[in-house]
């Protein structure tokens, strides 16, 4: 399987006229997964913690939302085998949390993909936010891509909530980062993207706090050797934020 990056968008996102079936047309030209493994922005837990591997209530984890978006579900199954396998992959101490449903970071993007909800998902924790360290997560479970699982670290290509707009701009520092993030995929620059904090224009402006990042980390390491085959699926911007996602292999 692939191993993807994408921006998840927020509960409205099913609204969009065009976001969500940009999502659907790329769901439905990959191969279709024994399972997913999400990594979400909204999940930072450590050690290394998996979520329910039955299906339970979603995390509604925000607020000031109409009420209709409080009564989204999406069973999906869960994925017991994953969360083994997971355990014997991970280089590093690993608990269960099995009460903590799919946050907006996973359903959302996923509700687009998979429709049906009858693909299995894990959603596991970022147990940090360095980047070599979930670089070296993402390593460890490449391995889960032979068995037909479907990686996904799903955030924000720039997330500063500071330039939302509703008008269609999109604040020049954040434009930079997206041209920057662009170019360095595009030549496959992993160390330049691992320093990014320090490589990259504006990068403390796109991303004040770099959480809706890390999940591209993950990423990059489950990709391994198919980090030349990379290619950006979907672009452009969304409320003033950078919509950039990215398959590998």
């Amino acid at each position: 399987m692939p191993a993807l990056y994408l921006g998840h968008g927020a509960p409205p996102l099913a609204d969009d006229p065009v976001w969500p079936g940009q999502l659907a047309a790329w769901a439905r030209e990959l191969p279709r997964p024994s399972a997913v493994l999400m990594v979400s922005a909204h999940w930072e837990d450590a050690p290394l913690t998996l979520g329910a591997t039955r299906t339970v209530p979603l995390v509604y984890d925000f607020w000031g939302f109409p009420d209709k978006y409080y009564q989204v579900t999406y069973p999906a199954p869960g994925a017991p085998a994953l969360a083994g396998a997971v355990t014997a992959l991970a280089r590093t101490a690993v608990r269960h949390e099995p009460t903590r449903g799919l946050d907006h970071g996973a359903y959302v993007p996923l509700a687009e993909m998979y429709p049906e909800a009858d693909v299995p998902v894990l959603q596991i924790s970022m147990p940090s936010l360095d980047p070599r360290d979930l670089y070296d997560l993402g390593r460890a479970l490449a391995p889960l891509r032979e068995e037909g699982v479907l990686i996904v670290g799903s955030g924000f290509f720039t997330h500063n909530l500071r330039a939302l707009t509703t008008d269609g701009s999109v604040h020049p520092a954040l434009a930079e980062f997206d041209a920057w993030g662009a170019e360095t995929l595009g030549g496959g620059d992993l160390d330049a993207l691992l320093d990014f904090a320090a490589k990259a224009p504006a990068a403390r402006l796109a991303h004040p706090r770099t959480e809706h990042l890390a999940p591209l980390f993950v990423t990059l390491g489950a990709a391994g050797d198919d980090l030349g085959a990379r290619r950006t699926v979907i672009d452009g911007f969304w409320m003033g934020l950078a919509k950039r996602s990215v398959q590998f292999g």
